[in-house]
């Protein structure tokens, strides 16, 4: 089975249409989506339809669980709470059900996946650093041998054993027997990590390989969305430098 991954859209209609035609050029047997949907951008709803439309599973990202009243959010920084408070106001009502319903957690066979960390889904604790991904030995034999993960909008996989963590930096790369993976897929909507292309990642279950995908779109549109609908333009900004 090919499955096709994909986070942290971030309310970009133009990278998920990019993401979208690169998924089915590949003729993936599945797709998840590991949540953020919206937040930050112009296309909440568009993003929402095309979303449910491509994915078999989405799951709860924080900036989901915010909008949908599942979640607190008042301690987050003004920018970020007001392109919230922008949001959940322009919602429809389908959508905005569609969100509260969404699950944290999903498991296909021997694959995880969680919108943060797996050891406190709810939490949406970020796993971007060797020191993070060790937080999971005391559960790491009842972790999928690989557990997909977003939130970080960074390009990040790490291997877990013998009392170890193993960065692992190819763009592709087999997951190797005695190893739990825990594999962030990068952001779709808002990458963060000095590329401004769109990233998703595949999982060959037959092979066991992991890849990374990145894919060019129309940053200007998309800036030009977030800034005419009067939302912090360090929003927009940021798309062309991707950090």
């Amino acid at each position: 089975m090919r499955i096709g991954i994909f986070s942290d859209v971030h309310s970009n209609l133009e990278a998920l249409t990019a993401v979208r035609a690169a998924l089915d050029e590949l003729r993936c047997d599945t797709l998840v989506c590991l949540g953020d949907v919206v937040g930050y951008g112009a296309s909440a709803n568009e993003c929402c339809e095309l979303v449910r439309e491509m994915a078999a599973v989405t799951l709860l990202g924080n900036h989901d669980a915010a909008v949908a009243g599942r979640m607190d959010y008042s301690y987050y920084y003004e920018a970020a709470r007001l392109a919230l408070d922008w949001t959940r106001d322009r919602l429809t009502e389908e959508n905005r059900a569609w969100l509260q319903g969404l699950p944290y957690v999903h498991r296909i066979g021997d694959v995880g996946f969680s919108h943060g960390s797996p050891l406190e889904p709810e939490a949406y604790e970020y796993i971007f650093a060797e020191h993070q991904a060790a937080e999971l030995f005391p559960v790491l034999e009842e972790l999928a041998h690989i557990t997909f993960i977003g939130h970080s909008h960074l390009c990040r996989a790490f291997a877990l054993g013998d009392g170890e963590v193993h960065d692992v930096v190819a763009q592709r790369f087999v997951v190797r027997p005695g190893y739990r993976y825990v594999c962030s897929v990068g952001s779709v909507g808002q990458p963060r990590d000095h590329d401004n292309r769109a990233c998703f990642v595949t999982y060959d279950s037959e092979r066991r390989q992991v890849q990374y995908h990145r894919v060019e779109y129309d940053i200007e549109a998309s800036a030009k969305k977030i800034f005419d609908a009067n939302l912090s333009p360090s929003f927009g900004r940021r798309l062309f430098r991707g950090v």
